[in-house]
């Protein structure tokens, strides 16, 4: 990638990182706007709002977009040598942070796109489109074309899976414990599929639950190995074309 080109993505960086911080700002507001008007518990309806996986990857994907933006400017673009690559923390980061995009983006669109979250007031639809589309396609368009990726090991995938399998076992044991300040019963649940009460799973109760939970890990697994496959294939053909120059 040529210089001009690498400083635009940089650009392109900065600019999703804030136009994401932007969309979830919104919708927060949105949020804590219509708790305030309906006399709901503020505390509650702020804490629902970060436990939903789509917020938590999308404030993720903010802090690494910047942090990468970061590192370039003050010292990628100067790199050279072994350093011409991202630093190894930060390839892992961007590596997480696009699966978790990109599952957020196939999760929603195919099983939650019309379905009504409990997040404390109606959707706001640019900030939706955003947060469930817009950059998803982002991160996963970065996997493809962004400044000085390092390729990484395949068994490194496995801390793509630390935070999806803590997110889980917080949902599921805060579940229970948490009154829906919207409608009152005596359980919330960020997403439909992960509501051992909802009539609709099959199987019921948690092995319903169990189901969507082993086929998202599956996917995550397999948008992972992409991902690192992507990177390991960038890797190679630069340094072949560095070999012929």
């Amino acid at each position: 990638m040529s210089p001009a080109l690498e400083r635009t993505w940089t650009v392109l960086r900065a600019v999703m990182a804030a136009l994401i911080v932007a969309a979830i700002v919104r919708q927060l507001a949105a949020s804590i706007g219509s708790a305030l008007a309906y006399g709901r518990d503020v505390g509650i309806v702020i804490t629902n709002f970060f436990s939903f996986f789509t917020i938590l990857s999308n404030a993720a994907s903010a802090i690494v977009l910047a942090g990468a933006v970061v590192w370039f400017v003050t010292r990628g673009r100067h790199a050279a040598g072994e350093h011409d690559r991202e630093p190894h923390v930060l390839a892992v980061a961007l590596v997480s942070v696009t699966t978790y995009m990109v599952i957020t983006g196939i999760v929603y669109n195919l099983l939650l796109r019309g379905v009504e979250l409990p997040q404390g007031s109606e959707p706001v639809p640019w900030s939706n489109e955003v947060l469930h589309v817009v950059a998803p396609l982002f991160l996963f368009a970065d996997a493809f074309v962004a400044v000085r990726r390092r390729p990484l090991a395949w068994r490194e995938t496995v801390w793509v899976l630390l935070f999806p399998v803590v997110w889980v076992v917080y949902t599921l044991v805060r579940g229970p414990l948490v009154t829906d300040p919207t409608i009152g019963p005596g359980y919330w649940y960020p997403y439909p599929f992960l509501d051992p009460n909802n009539p609709d799973l099959v199987p019921p109760g948690y092995a319903g639950v169990a189901v969507y939970v082993v086929g998202i890990a599956a996917a995550i697994i397999v948008v992972a190995y992409g991902v690192v496959w992507v990177g390991r294939r960038r890797s190679s053909a630069a340094s072949r074309t560095s070999a012929a120059g």
